[in-house]
C-alpha cells in the first residue's frame, strides 16, 4: 500500500501472476476541519486514518488473492479498531500498568516505578514483535514491507522505477510505523513518569486518555526526523532504524514489482514517464 499527496493505492499479486491495483482519492477529514491540521491534532488524525485505509487495504487484498466473502463493511471495519485498539491498551497499557504494581512494595520512588513500568512495556513490545516475525506468513507481509521501503528510496532518489535500481536501497526507513510506535513507547515512558503513582485504576484511565497526546508528539517527532539530516536526529531515531531489522525483509523481484505499480498509482504522471 502506498500513500500519495492526493491518492492512496494497493496492489496486490492475483493467483493468476498479474498484479491488480485499487486506487482511491484521499478524502482526510482535515479538508472539511483544518483546525485538525494543526501540529498534534494532525497526529492522532493521521493515526486513525492510517488504520482505516490499512484495513480497507486489508479487505482489497484478501478478495484479489481469491478469498470470498472478505470485503469488510464500514461497521466492520469500526468494530475492527475498536477490537484492535482495546487488545493494544490491554497489552500495552493495563498489562505492565498491573503488573508494574508488584515491586511497589520494594520501590517507593514514583518516578522510578513509572520507569520501571515503561521499561516493561518496552519488553512486551519487543517480545511482542520478535514473536510475530517468527510466523512464517507474517514474514512474508514483512517482506512486501521491505519492497515499500526500498521503492520509496528509490522515488525519493530520483532514479527510474526498476526492480534492478530498486533492490540496491535500504529496507528501512525513517518515517517507517515502526518507527512511530517505538517513539509512542518511549514518549509515554517520559510523559507518564511526572504523573505519580495513584490508584490502580487511576493510573491506567491516565494513561488511556493522555494516548492521543502521546501520539500526537510521537507524530510530529517523525515529521521532523523525516526532514532532518542532523546527525543528532539520525542518531535519536537509529533504534527506530534498528527495530526495522525486525519488522523488514529482504523482498524478491516479485514483490518490488507490486510495491512499483502501487507507488505509480499515487505518483504524478510526469514522474512516471522516465520510469520505462
Amino acid at each position: 500500500m502506498m500513500r500519495g499527496p492526493e491518492y492512496i493505492a494497493t496492489a496486490v499479486r492475483e493467483p493468476s501472476g498479474g498484479i491488480v491495483v485499487e486506487k482511491d482519492r484521499l478524502e482526510s477529514i482535515t479538508g472539511r476541519y483544518p483546525i485538525l491540521k494543526k501540529p498534534m491534532l494532525r497526529g492522532v488524525v493521521a493515526l486513525v486514518e492510517s488504520l482505516v485505509y490499512g484495513l480497507k487495504a486489508l479487505s482489497f487484498s484478501a478478495q484479489a488473492a481469491g478469498e470470498e466473502g472478505e470485503e469488510l463493511s464500514n461497521k466492520e471495519i469500526a468494530m475492527t479498531m475498536v477490537l484492535a485498539l482495546g487488545l493494544a491498551i490491554v497489552l500495552f497499557v493495563v498489562i505492565p500498568t498491573f503488573a508494574a504494581k508488584f515491586i511497589h512494595s520494594a520501590i517507593t520512588d514514583p518516578g522510578l516505578l513509572n520507569l520501571l513500568e515503561g521499561i516493561l512495556r518496552l519488553a512486551i513490545f519487543f517480545a511482542y514483535i520478535g514473536g510475530i516475525s517468527m510466523l512464517k506468513d507474517i514474514q512474508r507481509v514483512f517482506q512486501y514491507h521491505g519492497a515499500e521501503h526500498k521503492t520509496i528510496h528509490a522515488y525519493e532518489a530520483g532514479v527510474p522505477l526498476t526492480i534492478e535500481n530498486i533492490k540496491g536501497y535500504s529496507r528501512l526507513h525513517p518515517r517507517c510505523g515502526t518507527n512511530f510506535l517505538l517513539i509512542v513507547m518511549v514518549v509515554s515512558i517520559v510523559m507518564f513518569a511526572f504523573l505519580g503513582w495513584p490508584d490502580l485504576w487511576l493510573r491506567i484511565l491516565s494513561r488511556i486518555i493522555l494516548l492521543p497526546v502521546v501520539a500526537g508528539i510521537a507524530y510530529e517527532i517523525i515529521r521532523f526526523a523525516g526532514r532532518s539530516e542532523h546527525k543528532a536526529v539520525a542518531c535519536a531515531i537509529a533504534p527506530g532504524l534498528w527495530l526495522q531489522q525486525l519488522t523488514t525483509r529482504e523482498p524478491s523481484d516479485d514483490q518490488i514489482e507490486v510495491a512499483i505499480q502501487a507507488l505509480k498509482a499515487v505518483t504524478p504522471a510526469e514522474s512516471n514517464d522516465t520510469d520505462n
